[in-house]
């Protein structure tokens, strides 16, 4: 396929692995290469935890989750991990699982050294099918398109999570071409120690309601 920023140079060799983490359902991931020029879909699926698994420990699926993105990272040499923020959900439970969840795939990309970029959902729907609102069966086709791929990709995770890895191609395209700041990687520290940071007065915000956009 053409990649979605037709005007990078060739040679620019980048390979992401895309995560849709879950809190309930599977979580879907997909591998993506990009020469600069032109897009090429690697390896996709969707790890569904049974619930005997679950029943096991509380922290089961998320072992299975955390295995399979150690054995994605080593299997495929990601250059970057790209992964579904936890923006917004349906309330307070579904958004701790979902850090749950993403929490064990940084730690994988952690233990392998690999940098990881955040996007929400509604960036990654942009992105690709140019409607920040667009629904997973969108997405799906849109995926196809931009991937060239015989088939629609099955399930909708794994479409989400291939395009979350187009969303990062574009996105990091963009920032070489033009030299722009990287502002979506999580591997930088912006925590400025107490002992130098000025003071400043504090204002309460009101409390805000999680909703979902999906």
């Amino acid at each position: 396929m053409n990649a979605l920023n037709g005007g990078s140079k060739a040679g620019s060799q980048m390979r992401v692995l895309g995560v849709d983490p879950a809190a309930v359902g599977p979580t879907g991931y997909g591998i993506v290469d990009s020469d600069g020029r032109n897009c090429q879909m690697l390896h996709y699926g969707a790890l569904r935890v049974s619930a005997a698994r679950q029943k096991e420990s509380s922290g089961a699926a998320l072992q299975d989750i955390h295995e399979l993105m150690c054995r994605l990272i080593r299997e495929f040499a990601p250059t970057a991990l790209a992964v579904e923020s936890v923006f917004t959900a349906l309330n307070i439970r579904t958004a701790l699982r979902l850090s749950e969840v993403r929490g064990v795939v940084l730690l994988a990309a952690s233990q392998h050294g690999l940098a990881v970029h955040s996007y929400s959902p509604r960036e990654v729907k942009a992105c690709v099918a140019g409607y920040g609102h667009a629904d997973k069966r969108q997405i799906q086709l849109m995926v196809r398109a931009l991937l060239s791929m015989a088939e629609t990709p099955e399930p909708a995770d794994a479409a989400d999570a291939l395009a979350i890895a187009l969303c990062h191609l574009q996105t990091e395209q963009a920032r070489l071409r033009y030299g722009l700041p990287d502002t979506k990687s999580l591997a930088k520290s912006r925590v400025v120690p107490l002992a130098t940071a000025p003071a400043r007065n504090v204002t309460r915000l009101p409390s805000l309601r999680i909703e979902s956009t999906r």
